[in-house]
């Protein structure tokens, strides 16, 4: 591999230089996608189910188009992907591009739940059940991806859901490579491990990312394999696994293992408004904390997480008593 990458200076030689990250390789399109088409033995609603990937509506990894399909853009472990979904007359269609699209082709069905049993979820609120009701073709996700979805989970740590949506997309457009396929340019695929420990410090203030998310970012990459093969255990083991980074705590592995495992009882706690909606919801209390929320919950142990999600999509949340959290930006310093 010699003479692949220029020569990294190193902290000894270098003060306050440039520190050269590997530019990314464009991933082959490919002349065209490979195809699955797969019908679920049930409703199937694709935005409702795909849209906890989405990191705010400019994501460069993920885009809804009006006529009703979803593309994501993956780092699959056999390389970039992707992925474009539909679905007309209960039939779900997948075609997909780049070294990945194998790998995310099979997994089509795991990732729209097919592995998820809502069956087994029995409503002890008229909410909650008026909300399931309304909303049959929710699945929980399960993409077989940790990084993807641990990375921004950190970006997103006691920040405002803005801070953490801009720097995600400022990372991933300057780092990322682009997708494959017919996307037009405008949708990259985030970067390889060895990339994001290669970004310099000042790249990450740039984008408004503080030194301790950056650390704890750097922290799991250094481990990227551990982490990704977290995807073979049960959600709870995939958590202990998660934590042992320093940095990484229950709010952000519950984050993580909802959406790479479709883990059903990983209720995220440590949340700043998710204990005030679920108390606000269920008992009228809107000042409820992690306590009282679990004790809420209970009812649906083992189902905790789709209780909460259904909570969320009834749309039943306190008015608003304090102003918004303040934004900040560290890049602009």
């Amino acid at each position: 591999m010699a003479g692949r990458f220029e020569q990294r200076p190193t902290r000894t030689t270098v003060r306050g230089g440039h520190v050269v990250v590997p530019a990314p390789r464009a991933a082959a399109a490919g002349a065209g996608g490979r195809t699955r088409s797969w019908a679920p033995p049930w409703p199937l609603d694709l935005r409702l189910v795909l849209g906890p990937l989405r990191r705010g509506p400019a994501d460069p990894t993920f885009r809804a188009t009006p006529d009703g399909c979803v593309w994501r853009a993956s780092l699959t472990p056999v390389g970039p992907g992707t992925l474009r979904v539909s679905a007309r007359g209960g039939v779900v269609h997948g075609e997909a591009w780049g070294p990945g699209a194998e790998w995310l082709l099979d997994r089509l069905p795991r990732m729209l739940g097919e592995s998820d049993d809502p069956e087994v979820f029995e409503p002890r609120h008229r909410l909650v059940a008026v909300a399931r009701h309304r909303r049959p073709g929710l699945r929980l996700i399960r993409t077989g991806l940790v990084l993807e979805s641990l990375i921004p989970s950190i970006l997103e740590q006691k920040v405002t859901t803005d801070e953490a949506y801009r720097a995600w997309r400022a990372l991933v457009r300057k780092y990322g490579v682009p997708a494959p396929g017919p996307v037009g340019g405008d949708m990259f695929v985030m970067p390889e491990p060895r990339v994001w420990s290669l970004i310099p410090s000042w790249e990450w203030h740039r984008a408004g990312v503080d030194n301790k998310r950056a650390s704890t970012i750097l922290r799991v990459v250094r481990v990227a394999r551990r982490m990704e093969e977290a995807v073979a255990l049960d959600a709870a083991a995939a958590q202990r696994r998660l934590e042992v980074v320093s940095g990484v705590g229950p709010w952000t592995s519950a984050e993580t293992v909802q959406r790479s495992h479709g883990a059903a009882d990983a209720v995220t706690v440590g949340d700043l408004h998710l204990p005030g909606i679920v108390g606000y919801a269920l008992a009228g209390d809107r000042d409820a904390d992690d306590s009282v929320m679990l004790e809420l919950l209970e009812p649906y142990a083992g189902q905790r997480h789709r209780a909460a999600r259904l909570i969320l999509l009834s749309g039943r949340t306190p008015p608003r008593r304090h102003p918004k959290m303040p934004r900040g930006d560290i890049g602009r310093l």
